[in-house]
């Protein structure tokens, strides 16, 4: 099997990220999945590395594990949480999780795999952001720290792009998973009015995230770098209010 289709995903036991997974097996790929508690989703192709992405060492570790056994040369970063406040009740250590979360572990990982990527002078880079990067009530640290993930891809962009490694960025608008739905029942009201406010007229789902980590980690998207597609049902476009 090909160096290219030995991917990490990290977040892969639930929601996107489980969409994400059965997108890649389905496609082929062998799948590491790094996440708190491991997939209930089984196959030959989908190895479960259990582990706290919050904390550098656990992730170094890992990391460094799975390229001693893997030629990684995929890297999906979609774990995220929210921890949702009006600025007057921001918690710091909230701010100081997701950023262990959500930059901390990226630029971690994208260490730990990198000598294997310019190995093969190859590599394909997924960061799931958020479409909140364009600014959301209650996501402080959130919308912060992702808008920080798109800093990191552009950067990477240029520096390893003569490496034949891309880095490339997925926002997605709201999509129905658990953590959505933890902060808006999909059945309620609020959630229909959202729906009917987002240009497609409709909440989005894993697969539709899912698709385009499967097209940013193709082969043949090798001239396409640094760049953030927002998978949001036009909701980049115009203003969102939860």
């Amino acid at each position: 099997m090909r160096s290219e289709r030995y991917v990490i995903v990290t977040g892969g036991s639930t929601g996107i990220g489980d969409s994400i997974c059965e997108t890649l097996l389905t496609g082929g790929y062998t799948v590491l999945n790094l996440s708190l508690e491991e997939s209930a989703r089984k196959h030959e192709r989908l190895v479960d590395f259990p582990v706290d992405l919050s904390d550098v060492d656990a992730t170094r570790q890992v990391v460094s594990k799975i390229t001693n056994e893997y030629p990684v040369t995929g890297l999906v970063h979609n774990a995220g949480v929210i921890r949702p406040d009006l600025i007057e009740d921001v918690d710091l250590d909230d701010v100081a999780y997701v950023t262990r979360l959500h930059l901390y572990a990226t630029v971690t990982m994208m260490q730990g795999v990198l000598d294997a990527m310019k190995d093969a002078h190859f590599g394909r880079v997924v960061i799931i952001s958020s479409r909140a990067v364009l600014g959301l009530q209650t996501r402080t640290g959130y919308s912060a720290t992702k808008a920080a993930q798109l800093a990191l891809a552009r950067t990477w962009a240029l520096e390893l792009g003569e490496h034949g490694i891309t880095v490339n960025v997925i926002a997605p608008g709201p999509v129905v998973t658990e953590m959505f739905t933890q902060v808006m029942p999909e059945d309620s009201d609020k959630a229909r009015k959202l729906a009917q406010s987002i240009p497609v007229r409709r909440l989005g789902r894993p697969e539709d995230i899912a698709n385009a980590v499967q097209f940013f980690l193709s082969p043949d998207s090798g001239f396409i770098t640094g760049q953030c597609l927002y998978v949001c049902g036009g909701t980049s476009v115009g203003s969102l209010a939860l």
